[in-house]
């Protein structure tokens, strides 16, 4: 029995390696390839491309990079063609895996389909919901309204759990000692050179108007030379593999949209959600591109303002320190120096704002949320539902 798995980033290759465990266990004869990265090949993956060579990601990106996605288009097509696996398992990366998912429809129609952590066809390009439930035999959703979603259509998904709830552990005790930010700029090279910059001007910007004396911490993504955080850090630390200990231990953290922000959220660490658009004015045409009103997880799962989002022409030093201050102050757990700086009037207003619900700190209202947010995604161990439905 061969099974092909398609990750085309870094957390896509985390969930598949965890995946790849559940189901050995369940079927030890069972060989694996795809392509992916570390983490595959750690549990016996064979890959014939790396998600390295695979991370495009933005208009300006992909287009720049057009022979290099063909080149990645020929691969796996000719990776599929030769191990005629019984079962395709595709994670996340859309655009990429619905097109192979045809390709693998059209030239192997044997092999079994499976969609685990589809596209989030309920905040996006909702047409594409069609498409998957044609293309694919099993679709297997990591938010627990996509079955009514799905259900909208006539089509079938089955929730089979968060796969960031195991991955990431349950949150620290809630006096934990917390010190420091954390800086997460995200896992593509593109991401990190638009992003941190502006993230470690914001953080220290932060830092000096509520004089608090406090570590800024840059968490590396896998695969990213530490030559490129030299270039950017400033002379700040970079920790590699180390991400979710900095949320669980940093009293406030700045992160660039995307999974990051439901770890953060599991892990009780107050943080300011950003994110880079090469144009920034096409936020403007948001509701057109975008139906939903929110664009991180958090906001998407309770459909509210759970983190404010700090996104194109927002994702400047002064709006992002202004919000990383409002969950900075008051701080009770961190070090404050003996002679704080002065806020200006404008932070001072933005730091101390109270919400009327119970005259609680916007620090607060994000821990509360997120409370909300690990009891709706539950416990469930998504891996190993989700082997139970692939083969």
């Amino acid at each position: 029995m061969t099974v092909f798995l398609i990750a085309g980033e870094a957390s896509g290759d985390i969930h598949a390696a965890a995946l790849v465990s559940q189901l050995r266990e369940r079927h030890p004869e069972a060989r694996f390839a795809g392509l992916g990265g570390d983490a595959m090949r750690d549990k016996g993956v064979k890959l014939y491309q790396d998600y390295r060579q695979m991370a495009y990601m933005g208009i300006v990106s992909v287009i720049r990079h057009a022979g290099a996605i063909r080149r990645n288009f020929r691969i796996a097509q000719e990776a599929l063609l030769r191990e005629q696996p019984d079962a395709l398992i595709l994670i996340d990366y859309p655009s990429f895996n619905l097109r192979m998912a045809a390709f693998c429809r059209k030239h192997l129609p044997a092999t079994r389909i499976i969609y685990y952590i589809p596209p989030k066809v309920w905040a996006w390009k909702k047409w594409r919901v069609h498409k998957i439930a044609r293309l694919c035999d099993e679709v297997l959703g990591i938010f627990p309204f996509e079955p009514a979603f799905y259900q909208q259509f006539g089509y079938q998904c089955t929730y089979v759990g968060n796969p960031c709830v195991c991955e990431v552990g349950p949150p620290p005790p809630a006096d934990a000692p917390r010190s420091g930010i954390a800086l997460l700029p995200g896992s593509r090279e593109s991401e990190i050179r638009h992003c941190l910059p502006t993230m470690i001007r914001a953080a220290e910007a932060a830092l000096q108007q509520a004089g608090i004396e406090a570590t800024i911490t840059i968490a590396g993504a896998p695969g990213i030379a530490p030559e490129l955080y030299a270039s950017l850090a400033n002379g700040y630390p970079v920790r590699f593999e180390a991400a979710h200990e900095l949320l669980r231990t940093s009293m406030a953290a700045i992160v660039n949209s995307g999974t990051a922000t439901l770890e953060a959220a599991l892990l009780d660490c107050p943080q300011v959600p950003v994110y880079h658009i090469a144009c920034p004015w096409i936020a403007h045409l948001r509701p057109l591109l975008f139906p939903s009103p929110y664009f991180t997880l958090p906001n998407i799962l309770l459909q509210r303002e759970v983190v404010r989002e700090k996104i194109a022409y927002k994702f400047t030093v002064k709006e992002v320190a202004s919000e990383l201050l409002s969950l900075l102050t008051p701080y009770p757990l961190g070090a404050v120096s003996a002679t704080p700086k002065p806020i200006d009037a404008s932070a001072e207003q933005m730091a101390n704002k109270i919400l009327a619900e119970k005259g609680l700190s916007v620090r607060e209202i994000q821990l509360r949320d997120y409370a909300e947010i690990r009891q709706l995604l539950g416990s469930l161990s998504a891996p190993a539902e989700a082997a139970k439905h692939c083969l």
